[in-house]
């Protein structure tokens, strides 16, 4: 008799003949109790076993194709980030306006080959550079302060190996030809100046030798760096200033910066593919909708 009173449409013998029937197809571990109770319990160990061991197998065969794929993720970002495109994100106003506070930006890799700082931590596995070659003038790339290479910097190439680089009454020479410079109208926003309120500020537009042009900013006449002696740039070095002229600690600071070996230079600037305000956090995703600069997103760096 079922649970709950009802029966079970099958004579006792038939059940026997049945159960019979069922043993001889598992095996002998099959074992029934008395026909007339009509309980049957039918077990085999061989099938209890072989499923305790395919779910066992099922849930270490998950665990492993987990840290498999965390492994191949980890390994295709750091040879992502190795040999070919880094993150940054800018600090601080001496790239103003071509870069502002809270731009995050993908550097190329690639672009001048490769050396021990294009690797994660920098260990000093090799000297010099592997498929390198020479950033052109008016690039701007991101390189190991020579100072301390514990630091990353962004700067605007403006000298090459053998130039004599000069500023003259805020006037940029290179080899004794001044650079062509034309007024544009004020550069209107976060103070380039370091106040940090809203400001207007002199802005200019520099074409150098090879036709690259670019804007400066000018925040006061005759700033500290506006008129200095000769540089004369060693072989293998190379001569870095930051549009925010006056708001700048570049190659103009021999005892901050000085002349930049081709071996510290990591890469070159290439899109901005976020951009927040100045003073505003990345994470407070509920700011974004006023926050983030959205006509900035995915500009190419010049």
């Amino acid at each position: 008799m079922l649970r709950g009173g009802s029966t079970l449409g099958l004579t006792t013998g038939a059940v026997v003949r049945a159960v019979q029937a069922f043993k001889i197809e598992l095996g002998s571990g099959v074992t029934f109790g008395h026909a007339g109770q009509m309980l049957i319990v039918v077990r085999d160990e061989g099938i209890e076993r072989a499923m305790s061991v395919t779910s066992s197998t099922k849930k270490e065969s998950g665990f492993g194709e987990t840290v498999r794929v965390v492994i191949h993720a980890l390994i295709i970002a750091l040879v992502i980030r190795t040999f070919l495109f880094q993150p940054f994100n800018i600090p601080s106003g001496s790239m103003k306006a071509t870069l502002l506070v809270g731009d995050y930006l993908f550097v190329s890799k690639y672009s001048y080959g490769y050396s021990h700082y294009s690797i994660p931590f920098s260990p000093p596995l090799f000297s010099g550079r592997i498929f390198g070659s020479d950033p052109a003038r008016g690039d701007i790339v991101v390189f190991r302060l020579p100072k301390d290479d514990t630091i990353d910097y962004i700067k605007r190439v403006i000298g090459l190996p053998g130039d004599r680089i000069q500023m003259r009454d805020g006037l940029l020479y290179i080899n004794d030809v001044a650079v062509k410079r034309e007024r544009l109208p004020d550069f209107v926003g976060e103070d380039p100046c370091g106040s940090g309120a809203t400001a207007r500020v002199k802005q200019w537009q520099e074409t150098l030798p090879n036709g690259v042009t670019y804007k400066t900013l000018d925040c006061v006449d005759n700033g500290f760096y506006d008129n200095t002696s000769v540089y004369t740039v060693p072989a293998g070095h190379f001569f870095m200033m930051g549009d925010n002229r006056d708001n700048s600690t570049d190659s103009r600071v021999l005892s901050a910066v000085g002349y930049v070996p081709l071996e510290n230079i990591i890469g070159r600037a290439q899109m901005i593919f976020f951009s927040i305000a100045e003073g505003e956090q990345a994470w407070q995703i509920w700011r974004w909708p006023t926050a983030v600069r959205w006509h900035r997103l995915f500009s190419i760096v010049r």
